[in-house]
């Protein structure tokens, strides 16, 4: 295990605007996922399980949260050198602008970063959802002497324009880049994977955005400040003039880019053996600790659905759905193909009976299908949401449509009665 030797930074990402409304009042790697996880707790949960301990989340927008979270969730040993510390943008007297991109967003932290002994940097994506063993990958880097490495996974002609794809020789190094190829020029730039991988269709090699760097090339290209991105300034430059290798990952990768994708990678957790699977032993997803009861259901059909801790379901069918932490859903409510976030707290039982108030969760007699649900939502009796693609993209106060999925913000309140 070399991971003694590796500074992990993990990006936070951008405004997350394509995320919208999950990320009005968080940064992308707070969002929620699978009912009681934040999406940085995946490249977090990776370190730690790849021994890689000393690792720093970089952000600039709406990072209370997430600090929060990172606070209360990862303690170390008082006698070992592991953290997890937020970086959020600051300014400094020789500085006074916000990260311009990905590798601006290194270079403004590189202070912070060089206070530490390390030889090797992984730089990791605050949004992406996979088990991957970055031990595996630094020993192939080390051993191939190779400056950079990059992680990359076979796709096919249909996706490989929405990525950057790289061309390998037979050592593995990789000698060119293009960033989203239109699709005539598809044909030059397969690369050699797996058998298995041609037998699917995919011939192309995207970037994961998941580079490992020798520390003095990251300090040495970290000094030119025209360049703002790894993946459209930093690697395709550094192609030809350093030993670049290619880290072919081929088990379940998911870019959580917009709406829909966050959708299903989360819908796919009910499958019957999800591709993401949060039952491994040795691949554990680490969260914050919380003291919840077990989850009461009364009088329910349920079918493809997970359903998180401190639950109290009494709906008369829940199917294809995943219910988060502290989720409440009254008598006679039908849920099908929704992601439920939960919430952060128990609501009182005297709100709970006033009729006056509309209570947290889902109330009676509700039909919620193809919907996400943020955090903290009051939904009030016979509400119906039925989501799909009749419904044209559009926003309110308390929801938003995006790909036909209505997605109800963090904490609105929905009328007894209302309909979508």
């Amino acid at each position: 295990m070399a991971g003694s030797n590796v500074l992990a930074i993990i990006l936070g990402g951008g405004q997350g605007s394509r995320l919208h409304p999950l990320t009005e009042t968080r940064s992308k790697p707070a969002v929620p996922i699978a009912g009681k996880y934040r999406l940085v707790d995946i490249p977090i949960s990776n370190c730690i399980n790849s021994n890689i301990k000393r690792m720093f989340v970089l952000t600039q927008f709406n990072s209370a949260s997430l600090n929060r979270h990172i606070k209360d969730t990862y303690h170390f040993s008082f006698f070992s050198s592991a953290f997890v510390d937020v970086l959020a943008a600051e300014q400094t007297p020789g500085n006074s602008k916000w990260f311009q991109g990905t590798a601006d967003a290194v270079r403004q932290s590189m202070h912070h970063f060089l206070r530490h002994e390390f030889d090797y940097a992984l730089i990791l994506s605050g949004d992406q959802l996979y088990q991957m063993d970055y031990d595996e990958m630094l020993q192939k880097h080390i051993k191939s002497n190779a400056k950079i490495s990059i992680a990359t996974i076979p796709v096919n002609g249909k996706d490989a324009t929405s990525f950057g794809i790289l061309k390998t020789n037979a050592e593995n190094d990789i000698t060119s880049f293009i960033e989203k190829p239109a699709a005539e020029l598809l044909p030059d730039w397969t690369s050699e994977v797996s058998q298995q991988m041609k037998d699917e269709g995919r011939n192309y090699l995207a970037s994961m955005g998941i580079y490992i760097f020798n520390r003095e090339l990251l300090v040495e290209l970290m000094n030119d400040p025209e360049t703002n991105d790894f993946g459209k300034e930093i690697i395709p430059q550094a192609i030809g003039k350093h030993k670049i290798i290619s880290h072919q990952f081929e088990d379940y990768w998911t870019d959580i880019g917009n709406i829909e994708s966050f959708f299903e990678a989360n819908l796919a957790l009910t499958d019957d053996f999800p591709k993401f699977n949060l039952y491994s032993k040795t691949k554990r997803i680490y969260t914050h600790a919380r003291m919840l009861p077990t989850t009461k259901v009364s009088g329910t059909a349920l079918d493809k659905t997970v359903i998180a801790d401190g639950c109290i379901i009494n709906a008369a069918k829940i199917e294809h759905s995943v219910i988060g932490i502290r989720s409440r859903i009254d008598s006679e409510s039908i849920v099908i193909n929704t992601y439920m976030m939960g919430s952060d707290f128990y609501q009182p039982l005297e709100e709970i009976i006033d009729k006056n108030i509309v209570s947290m969760g889902i109330g009676s007699r509700c039909f919620i299908k193809n919907a996400i649900l943020d955090k903290n939502c009051s939904i009030g009796d016979d509400v119906k949401i039925n989501g799909g693609k009749h419904l044209k993209d559009s926003e309110t106060d308390e929801y938003a449509v995006r790909d036909g999925i209505v997605v109800i913000k963090k904490g609105a309140i929905i009328q007894n009665g209302f309909i979508i």
